[in-house]
């Protein structure tokens, strides 16, 4: 598969890390504490993480997708500097962090160039951002900031946000106040027409990111990703990939997927992790995986608007999301998700460590079963 085509004080920083907020502030409605993402030095999820960081991490820090030829993306990097602050890995933050840094800080702005490939000369060849990987990079460097007190990072996570809303935001082509994600800073839009992810928002990250750093627009942008979302719902799951006009939504251009797919399964984990899963997204996608059953595999792509199934998955990753889903979505207890495996790609390896990690931290009464 081609997923992708293409500042505040130490003192001032200290005396609210613990509430999460930054001078001026207030909590947003039914904002969940960064503090409740992080686990404990003995949860039993600390094994997933040690085995998900042999299958997919360097020494060095960088995040090997070995599906892809052994590339990496700002993406990977972003969903490994998360996770590392979830599990309270600092040496291994800092290695992701170090990585980054030298490797895909490559552009004039904060924002990360989006692919490295050990292939190419130079490997990085494109320096086009992913806003998805900027994103949780930013968000990692404030769950880092929050969890070891260092304002040196909230710092770079301010850049990085505020490069995001300069460099990635559009007003929407209707001319409404709404404005939409780009997915990289060049490209995805002409004349009147913008194409967007919809599985590049991620709200918790979006909200934390604003309460942190004061880049208070990432909570308006998160808003109006939810409102495109669930209008987005009409006809099933979220589709990967979505074209925007000032008449409304459609199919996207021939080189962006159409389906709902590899990358939409995204949104609805998002979704749970930032506690909406009786919205209709989740809804949606559980009920698309309850009717399609569990022979085969997991369904990984189905075909829109007729909802027909064009691919199953034997790997676990995509079977946890879709049982979380449709645990949190039924307002029922216990999902049906498999234990953590390193049997299986660097894609829904994450998936899966994420999934667990949103149940555990998000949704308890969905334990796995």
């Amino acid at each position: 598969m081609k997923r992708r085509h293409f500042l505040t004080s130490t003192a001032t920083f200290a005396a609210l890390s613990a509430a999460g907020l930054r001078p001026g502030l207030a909590q947003s409605p039914g904002a969940l504490p960064m503090s409740d993402l992080f686990l404990a030095a003995d949860h039993p999820l600390q094994e997933a993480w040690a085995t998900w960081k042999t299958l997919c991490l360097t020494p060095e820090g960088r995040v090997v997708d070995g599906f892809q030829d052994n590339v990496s993306h700002s993406e990977g990097q972003g969903y490994g500097l998360v996770m590392a602050a979830i599990f309270g890995d600092r040496a291994t933050a800092d290695r992701i962090i170090g990585w980054t840094a030298e490797n895909l800080a490559v552009r004039p702005d904060s924002l990360l160039a989006w692919r490295w490939n050990p292939a190419s000369t130079p490997p990085v060849s494109d320096r086009n951002n992913a806003s998805d990987g900027d994103l949780f990079y930013a968000w990692g460097l404030v769950l880092c900031a929050q969890r070891d007190n260092r304002p040196d990072l909230l710092e770079a996570a301010t850049r990085i946000a505020a490069d995001l809303l300069r460099r990635c935001t559009v007003p929407h082509p209707d001319g409404s106040a709404r404005r939409l994600m780009l997915p990289g800073a060049a490209g995805f839009r002409e004349a009147g027409v913008v194409v967007v992810n919809p599985s590049y928002y991620m709200p918790r990250a979006m909200t934390d990111l604003a309460r942190a750093t004061g880049q208070t627009a990432l909570d308006s942008l998160a808003a109006d990703g939810q409102a495109l979302i669930a209008t987005l719902t009409a006809q099933g799951p979220v589709p990967d990939w979505v074209q925007i006009s000032a008449a409304g939504t459609a199919p996207p251009p021939a080189q962006f997927s159409k389906n709902a797919g590899y990358e939409a399964v995204r949104v609805a984990l998002f979704q749970i992790w930032s506690g909406l899963a009786e919205g209709p997204a989740v809804r949606a996608w559980a009920a698309a995986s309850e009717a399609a059953g569990p022979a085969g595999g997991a369904v990984t792509v189905w075909s829109l608007p007729d909802g027909a199934v064009l691919e199953r998955s034997s790997h676990e990753g995509y079977a946890a999301v879709a049982a979380l889903a449709r645990c949190t979505a039924s307002g029922g207890f216990g999902a049906q998700m498999p234990a953590f495996t390193g049997d299986q790609p660097y894609y829904p390896a994450t998936l899966h460590l994420m999934a667990l990690v949103a149940q555990a931290t998000t949704y308890p009464r969905c334990v796995p079963i």
